[in-house]
């Protein structure tokens, strides 16, 4: 996908928790990931990745085949001219290059917020309430971003949004739309990890 320009205006997103306003030229793609680079040293390696999901309320065992399957699946793009890694690490300022098809278009071609693709989420498969989705829309929207032979991206992008339902609906089970926003700019994971905190103590 072509990056699209985006306007200081149209940045401006009304939720229902209130405005919340992204950066116009800012990778909002690099905040999503931020949350996992643990010593904020620019890079992500695969224990760091297990820690942050656990943070968030991951169970061991999905931390563990969550955090290889993110660091193999994303490490070599990142790291473009680069010998591979045994340690599979990821390199935030480079995460764009990781982008996968078959997903919601959410962020552009440098990992910025689109926000009409955004509300397009919830004007399309948000069929029972107009600022969240269910189960069975939450499928629907994964089916309907699936790209023609691209096997990657359509594992990338069921794996994403299931473990985000797991981790993220709420009581009725629903994905509210302040959820699925929070998670786009990474300010889910801290609430999640907060969240979790509480629980445990």
């Amino acid at each position: 996908m072509a990056a699209s320009p985006i306007s200081s205006e149209s940045n401006k997103l009304e939720g229902g928790i209130g405005e919340k306003t992204f950066p116009v030229h800012g990778n909002v793609l690099q905040k999503h990931v931020a949350f996992f680079d643990l010593n904020q040293d620019g890079v992500i390696y695969p224990w760091e990745t297990f820690k942050g999901l656990r943070q968030i309320g991951s169970g061991i065992l999905l931390s563990t085949g969550l955090s290889l399957f993110i660091n193999l699946g994303l490490s070599q793009s990142t790291r473009p001219g680069k010998f591979p890694s045994l340690l599979f690490p990821i390199e935030v300022k480079n995460i764009k290059l990781a982008k996968h098809g078959s997903d919601t278009g959410v962020y552009d071609a440098e990992g910025r917020f689109v926000p009409s693709k955004f509300e397009e989420i919830f004007n399309k498969h948000a069929h029972t309430h107009p600022n969240a989705l269910t189960y069975d829309e939450l499928k629907e929207m994964i089916k309907a971003n699936r790209e023609p032979k691209d096997l990657k991206g359509r594992i990338g992008s069921l794996v994403e949004w299931k473990v985000l339902y797991k981790l993220a609906k709420d009581k009725n089970g629903l994905l509210q739309k302040e959820t699925i926003r929070g998670v786009y700019d990474g300010s889910l994971f801290e609430i999640l990890k907060n969240e979790h905190s509480a629980y445990k103590k």
